[in-house]
């Protein structure tokens, strides 16, 4: 893998996981949105945060483990979005539409890396 596309993957890792912040902030906090939100951040921060150590890591034993839980960290961010209540507000609506195809797209491309790093 080049350095440039290590690059932009960090990048787009976390520019990600800004805009959840982001889209989070601005949803009506009942307590479910509360607790989803705090979960959603964590898991949405934790796709970057297990790529960058990937990238560090000392063996391709880590490496894979790492890549790995960024994929699962990308599933399960797509199921805290899904959880999240908009209350039919619709700028809402389309950024978690929105969310959801990045953090599937990310699912998409870790799948990859796992693959082809075997």
């Amino acid at each position: 893998m080049s350095t440039e596309k290590k690059y932009d993957l960090e990048a787009r890792t976390l520019e990600f996981a800004k805009r959840v912040r982001k889209f989070v902030r601005n949803l009506q906090m009942d307590i479910p949105n509360r607790e989803d939100g705090k979960q959603l951040v964590r898991s949405s921060a934790s796709i970057g945060a297990n790529y960058l150590e990937a990238n560090d890591g000392l063996s391709k034993k880590d490496f894979l483990f790492r890549i790995k839980l960024s994929r699962k960290e990308a599933k399960e961010t797509k199921y805290w979005l899904n959880l999240i209540e908009t209350f039919g507000n619709d700028h809402q609506e389309k950024e978690r539409s929105e969310l959801l195809q990045e953090a599937n797209e990310l699912m998409l491309i870790l799948g990859a890396i796992l693959r082809n790093s075997k």
